[in-house]
Order: C-alpha cells, then sequence, then structure tokens
C-alpha cells in the first residue's frame, strides 16, 4: 500500500543527481518541480539553477516544469531557464504527467521526475509510471498546507527506509 508513495531515489538535492549517467542509461526527459526542489519557494531561478539547465540541455535533455503554481509564477522562473512549463498542474493527477511527456516528446521510459513532495510530485509521477528522484527540501519555511503534509510524508520515509534496509539484506 505505502510502495505507491516511496520514491524511485530519495536525495538531498536535485543538485546532485548524477544526470550525464542517467542520459547514458537512455534518459532524455526531466520533469521538474520548482518550490524547495530548485529554488526556495517563491524565488526565481538563480545562478545555480540556471546552471544545472544550460548543462542538462548541452546533455541533450529536454526538460519540462510541472507546478501547481499559477502561471505568473511558473512564467517568471522560466523566464531564465527557457523550460517547458505546465502551471496549474493539479499534481498528483496524471494527466499533466503525460502532457509533460508529450511536450518532450519522450515517454515513461525515458523521463524521470525529480520533486520535494511524497502526496503530489512522486504519487503522481509513480501512477504516470516515471522514475521518481525525492529531493529534500532546499528551506524549512514553507506554506502552511504544505507544512502539514510534512508530517504523514515522514511516516512514509520511515518505512521506505525500512524497506530499503530489508531489501538490502535480501539482495
Amino acid at each position: 500500500m505505502l510502495q505507491t508513495f516511496y520514491p524511485g531515489e530519495y536525495l538531498d538535492s536535485a543538485y546532485d543527481i548524477d544526470y550525464k549517467a542517467l542520459y547514458g542509461q537512455g534518459y532524455r526527459g526531466i520533469i521538474f518541480d520548482i518550490d524547495n526542489t530548485l529554488v526556495p519557494h517563491g524565488a526565481p531561478a538563480d545562478k545555480k539553477a540556471r546552471r544545472l539547465f544550460e548543462r542538462l540541455k548541452k546533455l541533450g535533455y529536454q526538460c519540462c516544469l510541472l507546478s501547481n503554481n499559477k502561471e505568473p509564477r511558473v512564467r517568471t522562473f522560466n523566464q531564465k531557464i527557457k523550460a517547458h512549463y505546465i502551471c496549474n498542474a493539479k499534481k498528483p493527477r496524471v494527466a499533466n504527467y503525460q502532457k509533460a511527456m508529450e511536450l518532450m516528446g519522450t515517454d515513461t521510459g525515458s523521463t524521470f521526475f525529480v520533486g520535494d513532495q511524497i502526496f503530489t510530485d512522486v504519487w503522481g509521477a509513480n501512477l504516470a509510471g516515471i522514475r521518481t528522484f525525492l529531493v529534500k527540501p532546499i528551506d524549512p519555511k514553507e506554506e502552511i498546507q504544505i507544512i502539514l503534509k510534512r508530517y504523514p510524508e515522514r511516516l512514509v520515509l520511515f518505512f521506505y527506509k525500512r524497506y530499503l534496509r530489508k531489501k538490502r539484506k535480501r539482495g
């Protein structure tokens, strides 16, 4: 039951992912959440984010921002990185994950998702059949509705880590 919420991998940061290795494995599209995944909530695309997207484009990736935020927030962030984007995504609904792959010309086998929330980002990507990377939130300052979701997320992460330990013992 809880495995529906488990990420494929859990890392400290979106900036720690080995994108070059994943490209070598055949991945060509990346769907990103924005807030607390790439920058603190509400922040513009900073130098670090701009450099990441430049590097990803040079590697040959197509990228798409998938955000539950409204158009002005997503458009403003995207002005500096120039990726595809979908706002008001209603994550975890699967339809916009599929639309993102359509925009990038990729499919479930060549796309992965990077986000900081289990019950929107990871769950939706898992339902869409996309590989997932959960990253730790960049900034602890969050809106109340997100703070409230972090408590049950801790429970899911507890069982996820236990699942990984058991898997390694068997492995």
